[in-house]
């Protein structure tokens, strides 16, 4: 079985606060996005994860190259620091939200037409059955 790595990123993206879930299994990145509105307090951020963690859309695995060796403790703090500052998503984050967005996107569009053909034959069929109403003299 191979080893899950997640990572959490809270940061401020106009107008509301953002927290961005990566998740890396097997080599293969996927990301979820959660708008939390106001500013969360850690121990808000935290229960988040407890309650909602499950829940999460989690984007289409993309591939990531994963560099496993040991850090040093004070470059694990200087690299800890730098992405505090950092704002925003790395690229491949950004990468798989736009996957989840388009899929969402063709998903939604296949619904819509189908419920639109459905209509169309509904009325079809109505009209149909009024003609045939007409034809027999009521």
């Amino acid at each position: 079985m191979g080893e899950t790595v997640g990572k959490l990123s809270v940061f401020f993206d106009e107008p509301f606060w953002v927290g961005v879930f990566e998740r890396i299994e097997d080599g293969k990145l996927s990301v979820a996005k959660v708008t939390f509105g106001a500013e969360p307090k850690d121990y808000e951020v935290y229960d988040f994860v407890l309650k909602h963690y499950y829940n999460l859309q989690f984007s289409p695995a993309v591939e990531v190259a994963v560099a496993e060796k040991h850090i040093n403790p004070k470059r694990m703090q200087r690299e800890i620091k730098k992405q505090m500052s950092n704002t925003g998503i790395g690229t491949k984050s950004q990468q798989a939200l736009k996957l989840q967005h388009e899929q969402y996107k063709t998903e939604r569009k296949k619904k819509n037409r189908e419920q639109k053909q459905a209509e169309e034959q509904r009325l079809f069929e109505l009209r149909q059955q009024k003609k045939k109403e007409k034809h027999r003299g009521r």
